[in-house]
């Protein structure tokens, strides 16, 4: 039985409640104790919640077996959310638990966990034969206050580019215990690649329990064997490419998979018919085989600024639409969609400036979130806020890079550049590049803070022309850049952001201009995902302290192996999933070409304390009233 914190800080609404204040609906979560292994003892990390003050206290648990549970902390700890215990015995069955403690007086347990034997957490996997996990998501499925994970399970795929048939997309749903829950098949109507299946995880109606959402198709099976429309129909043609057929958008219950709500997904291939030629799809949107209309990005966005919304797009190269629904009360319903090519002549700027991924924040400081499209956004109310015209490209980074300026700062790449901007920082707000670098090509790019010499997140780039190491200011402070440009993770003890590239956790050594391994996954034979993308399952914080978790594949494919800090940091924050804008980002990390995660504030070397997040916790039914 899951105990609740008894914090007055806490404030948990229950259902159908309204938002008075414009606070922002998250989840409701536990502790999320984690004690590992480690050298000196066993390492303890915790969640302060972001509905709690920085000076909460916290005292830490040890329970051998049935015995007694024993206090290990001499005083209440209010300067980390992370602890050694150096006197426990290795050979010992230990699990722990944590109790907050407010004004002097202990509040209830923490649920009580199990210490990890190995350096990781294994989940066994029900790989279906043939196929890899591939990106994971993650939500609370069960009500419970815990995470669950959501695999998209991969066969055989396609790039749009490229002819030939593919395996059915999978997903699967698993506990942080290893219980298989359900299994979504999503049919041979909806080709497996990178930029088919964006799937969405998130408690969209605000009952405590995620949904999942994406886009389906006749002979989509869901979690209880149900089929979506016609189980009998193949639109595939002979090339490969399903480019006729009813389209869908389903929201799945995460509990079970069922399938709770399905409707048309918007926008359609061709705005009069199912089963349109390859001359009316060239018209619509630049080519008559499939490599640009099956382009598709998902999010979620707090667009009234107080309940989630989902996300769903297709298109950037050419025409752009962009997409809003609400799940709420039982009803799937449009709020909304921006369509580049609607008939207005304003919209036609916002064509062709789409990125493989997308951003989700509040861009404007008007309590309510914005799509970063690339180079483009759209507004909360679904009107074009700006077009920068600078284009698509591969890698985009949403935060606040330099904290001496006002509100966030976007920075962005190019291929195929047609303008001096190869790399480029910009205003969010506005569009408005405050610095850049030329380039004719440039594949990925960077943003996270590495060197403490510089206030704010510096930036690197991989292209023609791109040398050197930038500060937040756009100034070169090395000649010398890291050798990976793909990933980042709050891995340390410091408020430098760790380099991520495949799996494998590598520091930059600021003072000697080069990069070092501190993690290497092969040493627990786990490996990457999504080739040249190069990302592991996911990377979030998920467990313990505000840093963030690896999850990766076993190299047999069998397992996923969740991988968690043991370096004490004496740095502590409230979780990074009770910030918004981080936590929208963890939904759309599978999207596309994954990319880091990144919270409103600057989370580095310098920084402010960040404030509390203006949030209220849903409590699922399942934990309402229990002690």
């Amino acid at each position: 039985m899951r105990s609740l914190p008894k914090i007055l800080s806490v404030f948990i609404i229950c259902l159908n409640t309204h938002y008075s204040f414009g606070q922002r609906q998250m989840e409701y979560l536990d502790r999320g104790v984690v004690a590992i292994k480690s050298d000196g003892g066993v390492f303890v990390s915790w969640r302060l919640l972001g509905t709690e003050e920085d000076d909460l206290g916290f005292n830490v648990y040890r329970k051998a077996g049935n015995g007694k549970a024993t206090k290990v902390n001499n005083q209440p700890i209010t300067q980390s959310t992370n602890f050694l215990d150096k006197k426990a015995v290795h050979n010992k069955d230990y699990s722990y638990f944590v109790r907050a403690v407010l004004n002097g007086k202990e509040q209830e347990m923490s649920p009580e966990v199990k210490m990890w034997e190995k350096p990781y957490h294994s989940i066994p996997l029900k790989t279906p034969e043939g196929y890899t996990p591939n990106d994971a998501s993650v939500g609370d499925l069960t009500g419970d206050g815990r995470y669950e994970i959501v695999v998209h399970m991969t066969g055989t795929g396609k790039d749009n580019s490229h002819k030939g048939f593919t395996d059915e997309p999978i997903l699967h749903a698993y506990t942080l215990d290893g219980d298989f829950l359900w299994e979504i098949n999503l049919g041979k109507n909806i080709r497996e690649g990178a930029h088919y299946t964006q799937f969405m995880v998130y408690d969209l109606d605000g009952d405590g329990i995620a949904e999942i959402a994406c886009k389906t198709a006749d002979g989509t099976k869901d979690g209880k064997g149900n089929i979506i429309g016609d189980a009998e129909a193949d639109h595939r043609n002979a090339d490969g490419y399903i480019l006729r057929g009813p389209e869908f958008l389903t929201v799945f219950s995460g509990r079970t998979g069922e399938a709770l709500a399905t409707t048309d997904y918007i926008p359609a291939r061709h705005p009069d018919t199912e089963n349109p030629t390859a001359d009316q799809l060239k018209e619509v949107w630049g080519d008559g085989y499939g490599n640009r209309v099956d382009r598709f990005l998902a999010g979620i966005a707090y667009l009234d600024g107080e309940r989630p919304s989902l996300i769903m797009t297709r298109g950037y190269y050419t025409r752009t639409v962009i997409a809003a629904f609400n799940w709420r009360d039982g009803e799937l319903s449009e709020v909304w969609n921006f369509d580049s090519h609607d008939g207005n002549r304003e919209n036609r700027k916002f064509a062709g400036q789409g990125y493989h991924s997308l951003a989700i924040g509040d861009v404007d400081g008007d309590g309510h979130d914005e799509v970063v499209f690339g180079s483009m956004v759209v507004d909360h109310d679904g009107t074009g806020l700006y077009s920068t015209g600078l284009g698509h490209g591969d890698a985009m980074h949403l935060t606040n890079i330099d904290p001496d300026r006002p509100g966030m700062e976007i920075f962005g790449i190019h291929e195929h550049v047609k303008h001096e901007h190869g790399a480029n920082l910009r205003d969010a707000r506005t569009g408005e590049v405050l610095w850049s670098y030329p380039s004719t090509d440039v594949g990925r790019g960077l943003a996270i803070d590495i060197d403490p010499r510089h206030k704010g997140l510096e930036s690197w780039a991989a292209g023609e022309g791109m040398e050197g190491l930038w500060n937040a200011k756009g100034e070169v402070i090395s000649d010398i850049k890291p050798n990976s440009v793909n990933m980042g993770i709050w891995w340390d003890g410091d408020l430098l952001r760790e380099l991520l590239n495949g799996v494998d956790i590598s520091k930059w050594d600021y003072k000697n201009q080069k990069t070092d391994r501190i993690f290497s996954g092969e040493d627990y034979e786990v490996i990457k995902i999504n080739g040249t993308k190069s990302n592991p399952n996911l990377a979030a914080d998920i467990l313990g302290d505000w840093r963030e978790e690896l999850i990766a594949r076993s190299a047999d494919n069998k397992e996923l192996r969740i991988f968690s800090t043991t370096i004490p940091t004496e740095h502590r924050f409230y979780t990074l999933m009770h910030n918004p804008q981080y936590r929208v980002s963890i939904a759309w990390q599978n999207v596309g070409y994954n990319q880091p995660p990144h919270p409103d504030y600057y989370l580095g070397v310098g920084m402010e304390k960040p404030s509390l997040p203006n949030i209220q916790m849903v409590m699922p039914k399942g934990l309402q009233g229990k002690k």
